[in-house]
């Protein structure tokens, strides 16, 4: 029972001890470290998926952590609820996807993969479970600096140019973030969340302007890293040239951005908020469509496969903006379940573009690295290249799995990606009907459509060039089972979201109709009281 009451805090220290471990090892010891690194994660998803049923059963706020047994606002907490649980899962399962492709021969590309990977993870779960502000930032930071070794894994001149890139824009809007902090502390004197949304209305009218010019810096840092239009031309170059098993990993990374706008934006600046009420909701709503225009555009114009994957990243990310901006319950429900949808299809599609490539380039099937920089012996690589058996129908396979990632990309249906869009465009027009939004909302209706029709457009034609067209040199492509089961896994789960949706559909509106009426988000976190010191109870 003991151990129960600290399951909230196990999906940061379980991830954070295992990284440490796995710095003990040498790292020519890849089969200890691939093993450890397995069971680590696979016990992440073991608790994330605890942690959702509990939120589905106790409601708005399942459990709130105090941290040093502090009460908030003073102390730090950790909040879990239907929207953090769910992230913490979807992070689970991309993270077992990504882990297990890596083993074909990624995870032995670069030093500390396994160390970097963990770490990585923990900074996305404590980004997701934090209540408080600055610690929000600390595991940004955390999730950034192991993203930095990461997007630099296996080398190359183009994965280091591109790496800087990544790296310098996230610096800059890690700057933004603090500074963002800094102003809105100095005005409201907190930054627990809960504590936050109690005294924003009553900051005085002199102050308000300081105030909203610390949550648009803030806003700004968030939207960077979600890679909203114009401050998204890293993202594409960066995500194309990563690792396959990175990018996968990475598609999670933008939701990070997207889920702090989501969670704060009706918190803060919510009908509760006073004057500041709905500030920022029409910027964020135009920026989310234009976002979604350049990454339609961008999709259409991408020759290589990688590419077209990360302005698909773009497209997702716009339209969760837009669909924030409009401040909707209805709409954030749709936004949600296409949020699931399109963030496992565009993992599964990261991992499908390395497999897809070998049967264009033969080369492909062996890393673009020189393993020998990291101590591996030539003569097990050796043994690596004949591991696995060419299957005839491994074209079709692939065929199959880049056909489903087109219809859950385009929105076709009948699987997840359409239910998504279907959920969302119904819900936008009907937020339309009290007139002030309407134009925006068709404008949202219209790019959206476009959008889809424009990824299917790309797809057919990448498709027909990739699979049509006869294997060079009668080549096959080689794939392993741990290489094609990650990416089976991602699509069986749109296909379980499609079969079960309605489950899926209440569990996503309760998680909306809990964020536009945070009042019970607020009372649960302010109210935790703190555990009884031992001495305390031998005391009564």
């Amino acid at each position: 029972m003991q151990l129960a009451n600290h399951l909230d805090i196990a999906p940061i220290i379980l991830p954070l001890v295992t990284g440490a471990f796995l710095l003990l090892f040498d790292e020519r010891r890849h089969t200890f470290k691939s093993l450890v690194n397995i069971a680590a994660t696979l016990g992440l998803l073991l608790i994330a998926g605890t942690l959702v049923a509990q939120a589905d059963v106790e409601g708005s706020v399942a459990s709130v952590y105090l941290l040093g047994n502090w009460a908030a606002p003073y102390g730090i907490v950790l909040v879990v609820d239907r929207l953090s649980a769910m992230m913490l899962l979807l992070t689970a399962l991309l993270a077992t996807a990504a882990l297990v492709f890596s083993l074909a021969r990624w995870h032995k590309a670069g030093p500390h993969f396994h160390s970097l990977f963990q770490f990585l993870l923990m900074g996305l779960n404590g980004a997701f479970l934090t209540g408080d502000l600055f610690n929000l930032f600390v595991f940004f930071e955390v999730l950034l600096a192991a993203s930095y070794g990461l997007m630099l894994h296996g080398l190359g001149v183009t994965r280091v140019r591109f790496g800087m890139h990544y790296i310098a824009v996230n610096l800059a809007a890690s700057m933004l973030f603090l500074i963002g902090v800094s102003l809105i502390y100095g005005v409201t004197g907190t930054l627990n969340m809960a504590d936050l949304a109690v005294r924003i209305p009553a900051v005085p009218a002199q102050d308000r302007a300081l105030l909203e010019a610390g949550t648009a810096i803030l806003g700004i840092a968030f939207l960077t890293k979600a890679g909203i239009w114009p401050l998204c031309f890293w993202l594409p170059g960066a995500y194309s040239a990563a690792a396959a098993p990175v990018a996968a990993i990475f598609s999670i990374m933008t939701k990070v951005g997207v889920y702090a706008v989501l969670r704060l934006s009706p918190l803060l600046l919510g009908a509760r908020a006073g004057d500041s009420a709905s500030f920022g909701d029409v910027g964020l709503l135009v920026a989310g469509l234009v976002t979604m225009a350049f990454g339609t555009i961008g999709v259409l114009a991408s020759q290589a496969m990688a590419r077209l994957v990360s302005y698909s990243v773009l497209v997702s990310s716009g339209t969760l903006l837009a669909a924030v901006g409009m401040a909707d319950a209805g709409v954030t429900t749709g936004a949600l379940f296409y949020m699931v949808s399109s963030t496992l299809t565009i993992g599964a599609l990261f991992l499908l573009v390395e497999l897809v490539d070998r049967s264009q380039d033969p080369a492909a099937n062996v890393l673009a690295v020189t393993m020998e920089a990291y101590g591996d012996d030539p003569e097990e690589e050796e043994i690596d290249e004949e591991v696995g058996v060419t299957l005839p129908a491994t074209l079709a396979i692939l065929g199959i799995c880049f056909v489903l990632c087109g219809l859950l990309l385009s929105g076709l249906p009948p699987l997840s990606g359409f239910l998504g869009k279907f959920a969302l465009l119904s819900a936008a027009l009907s937020a339309g009907d009290d007139g002030a939004i309407s134009g925006m909302a068709w404008a949202f209706f219209a790019v959206l459509i476009i959008s889809g029709l424009f990824a299917m457009v790309a797809m057919l034609r990448v498709g027909i060039r990739t699979f049509w067209a006869p294997p060079i040199e009668g080549v096959v492509p080689r794939v392993l089972v741990v290489e094609f089961a990650p990416v089976a896994l991602l699509l069986a789960l749109c296909v379980v979201m499609t079969v079960k949706a309605g489950p899926v559909m209440a569990y996503v509106d309760a998680t909306s109709q809990s964020l536009h009426s945070p009042d019970a988000y607020i009372e649960g976190v302010l109210s935790a009281r703190q555990v009884p010191s031992p001495k305390m109870e031998a005391g009564r």
